[in-house]
């Protein structure tokens, strides 16, 4: 009997391939433990829409939310596939979970490894030493500049009539007037934060000094939004006197991540701002091929690499598993704390070490760390690894 069920969404391009290896990673937990899982696998995304004229299946957002336990996505987007709107085909997949499951926390561990080149000088080469970027940033995922097309997209999921923002009149412009609102609340700011405080109470601090220290960052001394942002973090700072608090602006912040990525230990930011960031902090973990995410809300989860479809690698088995792998590993220690089972924590810290090990040894590594290893023999290496670990702990 399984104890978990796991909705396997593997969606486009190369999230297909890199899906594969996530399903290998729970089917080693599944050999080596008690623990078993029931896998449904839901076709979805552009070319699901192209080939079936949906998204994916009818009932398939309700069955994510009131059957899976934890939900898993390969990647979103095939070449010429939109909706009549202009939307991207599939995004009532990814976005519409996001908005109508209220999954408002998307967590994006940024580590790099021992073993790991990355190219910040346009060359691989290792500037810091492992241990040195080691950070959690927290983005808002519901709200913002993003509001507008994540409640189409969850409409969409839902069956509902699209949402449209109000029409909005901007005096002293001229022509033809684009335009996204930025919503941000303080009940949506808060709870970002809270979940923020939350995971730094569980990691070691900052790599440079070993201090618990949360960083809001913002725009605050420009736009009302994150000046409410900023005043709704330092309300709930109150509540979690053990951490220090660290404030900068989000251009001041790109800088400071990339010169002295040690002195982040957990970071808060709104919407498009932690779009943004996220992306710059893959550079210094080795790239979007290492970066995994969980998108977290209080009662439901899904986890993905953040790689997107990449279709040119499509099909090639070339592309790297471990953002995927590593997402699992979120899943599990996600599972594990939501569900109160020390062992499922266990699993996850068992995945992160066989990663590292893999990585460390540095003799199978994909193309975009400078190897010619295929994603599946990565994968494979590495749920070897696992395997091992899980027989000895379990």
């Amino acid at each position: 009997m399984s104890d978990y069920r796991i909705a396997i969404l593997p969606g486009d391009g190369t999230g297909r391939e890199v899906a594969l290896e996530a399903q290998r990673i729970l089917d080693t937990i599944e050999a080596n433990t008690n623990i078993g899982f029931e896998q449904t696998v839901i076709p979805c995304g552009g070319k699901n829409y192209l080939d079936t004229g949906e998204e994916w299946a009818e009932g398939s957002f309700e069955f994510c939310r009131d059957e899976a336990d934890a939900i898993y996505l390969g990647a979103i987007g095939y070449p010429g596939a939109t909706l009549d709107n202009g939307d991207l085909a599939g995004g009532s997949v990814i976005l519409g979970m996001r908005s109508g499951l209220d999954l408002y926390a998307n967590v994006r561990p940024i580590k790099l490894y021992e073993g790991v080149p990355h190219k910040i000088h346009g060359k691989f080469t290792q500037v810091w030493q492992p241990g040195m970027v080691d950070m959690t940033i927290l983005r808002e995922n519901t709200e913002g500049l993003y509001h507008s097309l994540l409640r189409r997209s969850a409409d969409r999921a839902l069956g509902r009539e699209p949402y449209e923002p109000p029409e909005l009149e901007f005096p002293g412009l001229s022509g033809e007037v684009a335009y996204d609102p930025r919503p941000i609340s303080s009940v949506g700011s808060e709870r970002l934060m809270r979940m923020g405080f939350e995971i730094a109470e569980t990691r070691n601090g900052a790599p440079v000094d070993g201090v618990q220290r949360v960083t809001c960052v913002d725009k605050s001394n420009v736009t009302r939004g994150c000046q409410l942002f900023r005043s709704v973090f330092e309300r709930v700072a109150l509540d979690y006197p053990k951490s220090e608090l660290d404030y900068s602006y989000i251009d001041a912040f790109m800088q400071w991540i990339t010169r002295s990525p040690e002195y982040y230990d957990v970071v808060v930011t709104s919407n498009m701002f932690g779009d943004i960031a996220t992306d710059l902090g893959a550079v210094l973990q080795g790239g979007m091929g290492m970066a995994a995410s969980g998108n977290i809300g209080d009662n439901q989860a899904f986890f993905e690499p953040v790689h997107g479809s990449a279709p040119k690698h499509a099909g090639q088995n070339k592309v790297n598993p471990i953002a995927s792998i590593n997402s699992v590993q979120m899943m599990m220690d996600w599972l594990g704390r939501k569900k109160s089972n020390e062992q499922m924590i266990q699993i996850g810290t068992l995945i992160d070490d066989s990663v590292a090990d893999h990585l460390k040894d540095g003799k199978n590594l994909t193309y975009d760390l400078g190897g010619k290893a295929s994603c599946s023999f990565v994968g494979e290496g590495i749920s070897s690894r696992l395997a091992e670990k899980l027989a000895e702990q379990f």
